[in-house]
């Protein structure tokens, strides 16, 4: 078969199980496996050895340089001590403890060479956020657990990389005459290479030696050449160049690191499914099911010893309770990032005859398929088990920093629903954060805003910005994680047939808040004068009618039941299921 045919289907294919797991809200790493099991060792489809052959290795190492360059851009190290000591201490004393529970029991359990054991358990300390984030949204468990387990995915993820690679540099230097200068060496040419790279990029981007649109794609290709040329000085020291590299330029001041990461994010979109679908390809299902009850017995210490250790020692004196602990050891899956470099180094170790180097990617393999499995599947019934689970994604996302955004979003607050702002107007959004405010400052459609808006609670978007056509925008956007159901915004007095054109093109026509007659101009001029937020207790006898009845000119905006739970007035709301809830409303005072 036709070697462009097969790379084109596979291309295919990763962009299918990608497309797949955001359809049904799950970890696109299982679809990838699947897919590659599928065609590789199954079906006998495609054989990446034959078809790539001499490329292969190098086509690899290329596609994990640009994964740990990226990995390492998004780590600044301000955010580890910014998000509490809990997620501080999951992401250095839990990835120590991770490591070392899982390098003896795979030792022991396999009688692995201690080095390749070490770097197993380097390699499976790491839980990445595309695997974390799909499961929270689907599990909904309270936001101080959701936001721990969200912060450790993403910093842990290049936090884990780099002692990974260190590990392996320590591996490959290993065993020659003078060891410890050889390691020396490879880390001493990555630190200088990785420095001198990074002081060039940074001011060749900073200076405007670069036109900017070439800043992305030269980026790309300097990350390339700097790996090469740093294993053409020393000998596998390009991973840890490239990893150094995007730490410097992650931490370097006002370097614009935002619109490299976008870019980059879309490059390794299309690297990881399609590196992904090769390795599994390449895997032999036989040694997979061959780690027989040992596998087993690795996978139950992964889950049930050195995860808990890893959560209890961590949260040692943090004010939470026994249950929330227990929650966050449950959750702690392992994702694409661990099982490409694990790949990688199994291929290149595999002239450094170590006990147990065959045996290095089936196991990183069964410990992610049999955690987010497990897991995956069994995170909603422990979350309701241990009462840690919200009834519901009662949040609310703000689109629009304006005086009535501000006031619905105040609102909420007291109200103790989460909401979150986000806007573009750098003065509005920072009149949001002074009320304090959850926001966003950036465009909430943007590429950045969808790893960086957190959504993670949220279940209901209210489009209320001044800008129409970003309100239509953002309803299009959100309307497949939030339901069309949940979607709202103001209606404008001045609205043209643009938006209803662009809505019922798409077959889709947005809920109105607060109903047909309110709006944004009326709700604008009553902020204006003497008005207030009024609670009222809606009952059999004091019904929904009879209170509009009484205040006419009053504005209900939400009703609340005795479990918290939101409910918005909209232009299809149901008088009769106001009883037995509180009304809140902006009236006159």
């Amino acid at each position: 078969m036709d070697i462009a045919f097969q790379l084109s289907i596979l291309l295919a294919l990763g962009m299918g199980a990608q497309w797949l797991a955001w359809y049904l809200k799950q970890p696109s790493v299982l679809f990838l496996l699947f897919t590659g099991i599928m065609i590789g060792p199954v079906l006998g489809w495609f054989h990446p050895d034959t078809v790539l052959g001499s490329l292969l290795f190098p086509s690899i190492s290329l596609g994990v340089a640009i994964i740990l360059f990226e990995g390492a851009l998004t780590l600044q190290f301000h955010e580890i001590s910014q998000h509490g000591r809990v997620v501080q201490n999951l992401v250095t004393l839990g990835a120590v403890i991770t490591i070392i529970v899982l390098s003896l029991a795979a030792y022991w359990l396999f009688n692995l060479d201690f080095r390749v054991a070490l770097l197993f358990g380097a390699l499976v300390c790491v839980t990445g956020p595309t695997v974390i984030a799909p499961m929270l949204r689907s599990v909904r468990p309270r936001s101080k657990i959701a936001n721990i387990l969200r912060w450790e995915g993403i910093i842990i993820d290049p936090v884990g990389a780099i002692a990974v690679v260190l590990v392996y540099e320590y591996i490959v230097s290993d065993g020659h005459e003078n060891s410890l200068l050889l390691f020396s060496k490879i880390v001493l040419v990555a630190f200088i290479c990785g420095g001198l790279g990074a002081v060039f990029l940074a001011n060749a981007i900073k200076r405007y030696w670069l036109p900017e649109y070439m800043r992305n794609v030269v980026t790309f290709a300097f990350v390339l050449i700097l790996f090469s040329v740093s294993n053409y000085l020393e000998s596998q020291s390009g991973l840890l160049t490239v990893t150094i590299l995007g730490l410097a330029l992650a931490n370097w001041p006002q370097f614009p690191r935002q619109s490299i990461l976008a870019f980059n994010e879309s490059l390794t979109l299309l690297f990881i499914p399609t590196l992904f679908i090769i390795l599994a390809a390449r895997m032999d299902v036989t040694a997979l099911l061959g780690l027989g009850w040992r596998g087993l017995a690795l996978l139950f210490i992964a889950m049930f010893i050195a995860r808990p250790l890893a959560v209890w020692f961590s949260s040692f004196n943090s004010g939470l309770s026994i249950q929330e602990k227990i929650m966050i050891s449950w959750i702690g899956p392992r994702g694409i990032v661990a099982a490409s470099i694990a790949s990688l180094f199994a291929l290149r170790l595999q002239n450094q005859h170590l006990s147990g180097t065959e045996l290095l990617a089936p196991m990183v393999f069964l410990i992610i398929i049999g955690t987010v499995l497990i897991q995956g599947l069994g995170a909603k019934t422990v979350a309701g088990i241990l009462k840690v689970r919200e009834p519901g994604n009662n949040g609310v996302l703000i689109v629009g920093s304006n005086e009535v955004a501000l006031m619905l979003a105040s609102t909420l607050k007291q109200l103790n629903i989460d909401v979150l702002v986000a806007d573009y107007h750098y003065v509005q959004i920072a009149r949001a954060r002074m009320k304090g405010l959850r926001t966003y400052f950036g465009n909430p459609v943007s590429e950045n805003a969808q790893t960086e808006l957190d959504l993670i609670g949220i279940g209901y978007l209210f489009a209320v910005s001044r800008d129409k056509e970003l309100n239509t925008l953002c309803e299009l956007q959100f309307r497949h994680d939030f339901g069309e159901q949940n979607i709202y915004r103001i209606r404008f007095n001045e609205e043209q047939d643009l938006t209803s054109r662009a809505q019922k093109q798409y077959q889709y026509v947005s809920r109105q808040l607060f109903g047909k007659d309110v709006t944004f101009r009326r709700l604008e001029n009553m902020l204006g004068k003497q008005t207030k937020i009024k609670i009222t207790n809606i009952t059999a006898t004091y019904d929904y009618h009879q209170y509009c009845h009484d205040h006419p000119q009053a504005i209900p905006l939400f009703l609340q039941d005795k479990n918290n739970i939101l409910y918005i007035i909209s232009s299809e709301f149901q008088p009769a299921t106001a009883i037995d809830k509180k009304l809140i409303a902006l009236d006159y005072q």
